[in-house]
């Protein structure tokens, strides 16, 4: 045992070692647990060396690896399908299903069976969620269109994994008379799942009322109902990891559910380190044939995935631009894909080989992939008016968009601020007009009877086309500095005397911003504390306005949460 925790000591010290030094490059810290994994495993220290360290850290990652699908799981409330809209969801079907056919094939052509074709098929079609949303999270773009765009078709893909892992251990069973024995399996799998939403929806909810008062309380229940469920399931032939998984779905539906996983993240964190790490060990040997194997289905993740999800994006309408920013955010494998894989070698469907294989190609395009989506921005100017990129525009045509018009206002961006500033100049009668690069938006102000142009305020050849000479007031809650340098740099050569209004996340875009022209620029958080100020020296302590105020806050959100616009 001792010998044990001296192996877990130093696998922990490496895996801080490397996430730091990882982190100076922008690496996130999945490659490094790996790249650890691989460190302590066969190839270079072999720290674990022992039937009984790699039975207990085993062990330990996949306690890991039932945090995080429990955590998983309390974010698949499946009311998540309305919220991320129609789009979003046949976008991550269609991109499942074509990235997945081609990843078929291709691994047929590496010299994979059927059903390791299928596990490498699945892999490739899933990408990492947890990679994605960090990085656009720390860049500010996941609400911006292509990073919506994206999180939809993740959490698609999450759903599907979900349910993959749930069949494929039962596939184990198809073959003959064990038909008989699979539908059997399926029938009791499907039993539990009612039986446990039934617990949950009857039982949990007053349960968790109660238990709410105390944080202790709340955070060892969720322990206790993870683990129960893990259990539960591996007892009667599951694994334990899709007990876990359902434990979360359970619950995903509650006013706790975000709490509970809030509670549980820190004690998951610690486990999934052990689980990438213990998948990184699993590593045994690299030749020069896997290497090749790596090397081309590393290629068709970093490039033919991107190219095959903006064909499947360009059909939905949706800019060049907007296409190419979504879907090289996708370009990695996903952490399910090693959950997968390891489960199908766990159960005997799959060898070393495609293990091996699977560490590979997740630390190649992690890796490529990070860098792709920190650098996007200058990506895409330097191959977004190249030829070729025409064929995945889905613009509008331009007769829908109402270029021979004169407009007293335009109004860049109806997402965010805009959606306000839009129902304020409905009441004021003005002559406006939205610009937007969702078409989703444009075809639904267009039903309202609104004027609204498709098009990318990023593009000056764009630009130069709107109906911009005679508008006396020009208002972008777009928050890219570029689009907004565009934007006023386009009007000083119009010599125009409009009100140059713009939006900056950043104090040092705006000040960019006035010195290129602009008349005022909002700042989000900047105008939301003086009008919070306001507010509070207005109303002092008096609950009661507070609390009236409150509710139509609240009526307001619901009503943009509601709206297919605030979706797409």
């Amino acid at each position: 045992m001792v010998e044990v925790l001296i192996a877990i000591s130093f696998i922990i010290g490496i895996s801080a070692i490397l996430t730091i030094l990882f982190s100076l490059v922008k690496q996130p810290p999945i490659i490094a647990y790996l790249i650890a994994g691989v460190v302590v495993g066969p190839l270079v220290l072999n720290l674990i060396n022992s039937s009984s360290d790699t039975s207990l850290i085993q062990t330990l990652s996949r306690i890991g690896v039932a945090f995080l699908l429990f955590i998983v799981g309390l974010s698949l409330d499946f009311k998540v399908l309305k919220e991320i809209g129609k789009i979003s969801i046949l976008a991550g079907v269609a991109e499942i299903i074509v990235v997945g056919f081609f990843g078929y094939l291709l691994a047929g052509w590496l010299g994979f069976g059927v059903i390791g074709s299928v596990y490498i098929a699945i892999s490739l079609a899933l990408s990492s969620t947890v990679v994605v949303v960090k990085i656009l999270s720390d860049k500010k773009q996941l609400e911006n269109l292509h990073g919506r765009l994206a999180l939809g078709i993740l959490i698609v893909q999450d759903i599907v994994a979900s349910i993959a892992l749930m069949i494929l251990p039962m596939t184990q069973n198809i073959s003959g008379d064990s038909k008989i024995l699979f539908l059997k399996e399926f029938g009791l799998a499907t039993l539990l799942l009612i039986i446990v939403f039934l617990i949950s929806a009857f039982i949990f909810r007053r349960l968790l009322d109660y238990l709410a008062k105390s944080q202790e309380a709340m955070f060892l229940f969720g322990i206790a109902w993870a683990l129960t469920l893990s259990v539960l399931f591996n007892k009667l032939g599951f694994s334990m990891e899709i007990g876990a998984l359902v434990a979360g779905m359970s619950l995903a539906s509650g006013m706790y559910s975000n709490d509970l996983s809030g509670k549980m993240k820190p004690l998951r964190d610690f486990f999934v380190v052990l689980f990438f790490v213990f998948f990184g060990s699993q590593l045994n040997a690299i030749n020069s044939h896997l290497v090749f194997q790596a090397i081309i289905l590393s290629i068709f993740v970093i490039i033919l995935k991107p190219i095959l999800t903006m064909l499947i994006l360009r059909f939905f309408g949706y800019s060049k631009k907007t296409n190419f920013l979504a879907s090289i955010s996708l370009a990695q494998i996903s952490e399910f894909s090693l959950i997968i894989v390891l489960l199908g070698f766990n159960i005997g469907q799959l060898n070393q080989d495609v293990l091996n294989l699977s560490i590979l190609v997740a630390l190649i395009t992690i890796a490529f992939s990070t860098y792709f989506i920190n650098y996007s921005e200058a990506i895409t100017k330097k191959i977004i008016n190249l030829k070729f990129m025409n064929l995945f525009d889905g613009g509008l045509k331009c007769d829908d968009c109402h270029l021979e018009k004169n407009y007293d206002i335009v109004l860049f961006g109806y997402h965010r601020v805009g959606y306000k500033l839009l129902q304020r100049l409905r009441k004021m009668h003005e002559n406006f007009v939205v610009v937007d690069y969702n078409p989703n938006v444009v075809r639904s102000l267009n039903k309202q009877g609104i004027d609204a142009i498709y098009g990318d305020a990023g593009n000056k050849n764009f630009i130069d086309d709107l109906p911009l000479a005679k508008a006396k007031m020009i208002i972008s809650t777009i928050p890219e500095e570029a689009s907004n340098l565009l934007i006023v740099r386009a009007l000083k050569e119009l010599k125009s005397e409009a009100v140059m209004i713009m939006t900056a996340e950043q104090p040092r875009y705006a000040i960019d911003l006035y010195k290129a022209g602009a008349d005022y620029v909002i700042i989000p958080h900047h105008l939301g504390g003086w009008y919070a100020s306001e507010i509070i020296e207005k109303y002092k302590k008096d609950k009661k306005k507070y609390s009236e105020m409150g509710k139509i806050h609240f009526n307001e959100l619901n009503k943009a949460k509601n709206s297919s616009n605030f979706k797409n």
